[in-house]
């Protein structure tokens, strides 16, 4: 793919997630809502919150919320 048309998914993702996380009541969940979505498009074979977050990118602080 090219660096263009990697930004126009990117773009396209991020108003998808902007739909899909916009009922969460907290701006926090809605960090969360993005990091997880992206943990599950990338590669990696574990797709738990902690082994997404420790991947770069990962925005998810170590903090449960439960």
């Amino acid at each position: 793919m090219r660096v263009d048309e990697l930004a126009s998914c990117r773009r396209r993702l991020e108003e998808f997630a902007g739909e899909v996380f916009a009922s969460l009541a907290c701006a926090d969940q809605r960090v969360k809502g993005w990091s997880y979505l992206r943990g599950l498009l990338l590669d990696g074979r574990r797709k738990s919150m902690r082994p997404m977050a420790g991947r770069p990118g990962g925005a998810i602080s170590g903090r449960s919320s439960s």
